[in-house]
């Protein structure tokens, strides 16, 4: 529906009604993660052999060995800022994309027809969306069409800089995780060796060897890797959100025909959330 104001106008101007990015939980990756793990405790629940497959000194070796291990690679401001981007692989923002095309295609609409500084009354609309409100001020502060390309683009390649490292995190996390559970393995192999004249410990001690490296391959495969995936998934979600608002606004700033508009969202969207705004 319009706003109030412009339905006094000659012209009538479509209302825009941006949708909120909100941050729900990632049920797919909830899911995959409680079905692995519980196909493995499955598997050692229903095997008959009395092996113990919990060792504290082996679950710290690999875990807090891979965190220290990992972090010796980056800086500290690069861990600070990545650890909320790692949790947005379980809480992720969700965005409705044609939702989110069509608003920006309203603006085009309203730019070209009403003038730049028009915008100015849809404020409360685009504040659901931080990067495009930001862009929204830009143009109605008459920025110009290549000092506002070079600014936001500086953001978008920034953004996806600190987004791309925090999966490169994971990705490391994902290499020591198996390495650090070698170590543990040959420490255990150490200390068998070390008491080879008493043959009822070789048992015992070749198995709490063997678990370091269990619990490497999980962190590593299971865990780790797959969440560094779904973060530059998540990521690449993040450059198509703000290029869109990007493009609308250089279209905005040369007058462009809106329908031209369309067709370069478009271009940026997966043909299953690409939308037909002129009939």
């Amino acid at each position: 529906m319009a706003e109030p104001e412009q339905q006094q106008d000659d012209v009538r101007l479509p209302g825009v009604n941006v949708p909120s990015t909100q941050s729900r939980p990632d049920l797919v990756t909830i899911l995959g993660l409680v079905l692995t793990f519980g196909l493995i405790i499955g598997a050692i629940a229903f095997n008959p052999s009395k092996a113990n497959f919990f060792n504290v000194p082996s679950l710290l070796i690999v875990l807090f060995g891979t965190i220290t291990a990992t972090c010796v690679s980056y800086t500290g401001e690069e861990l600070r800022q990545s650890v909320k981007i790692i949790a947005s692989s379980v809480f992720r923002p969700v965005r409705n994309f044609p939702a989110l095309a069509k608003s920006m295609i309203d603006l085009g609409v309203i730019a070209r027809t009403k003038g730049l500084l028009y915008l100015s009354n849809y404020e409360t609309q685009t504040r659901k969306e931080p990067f495009l409100n930001y862009a929204m001020r830009l143009v109605v502060d008459g920025y110009g069409v290549d000092d506002l390309k070079r600014i936001l683009q500086l953001q978008i390649d920034k953004e996806e800089e600190i987004h791309k490292r925090a999966a490169s995190i994971l990705r490391r996390g994902s290499e020591v995780a198996p390495a650090m559970g070698l170590i543990g393995t040959l420490i255990g192999l150490v200390q068998m060796l070390a008491d080879l004249e008493n043959p009822e410990t070789i048992g015992p001690f070749m198995a709490v060897a063997l678990l370091t490296t269990f619990y490497g391959a999980i962190l590593g495969t299971i865990v780790m890797a797959p969440l560094a995936a779904k973060l530059e998934k998540n990521a690449d979600d993040e450059v198509i959100a703000k290029t869109m608002t990007l493009r609308t606004v250089q279209s905005m700033l040369k007058q462009e025909n809106p329908r031209n508009l369309e067709m370069v969202i478009n271009s940026l969207l997966p043909p299953s959330s690409r939308i037909i705004y002129f009939k």
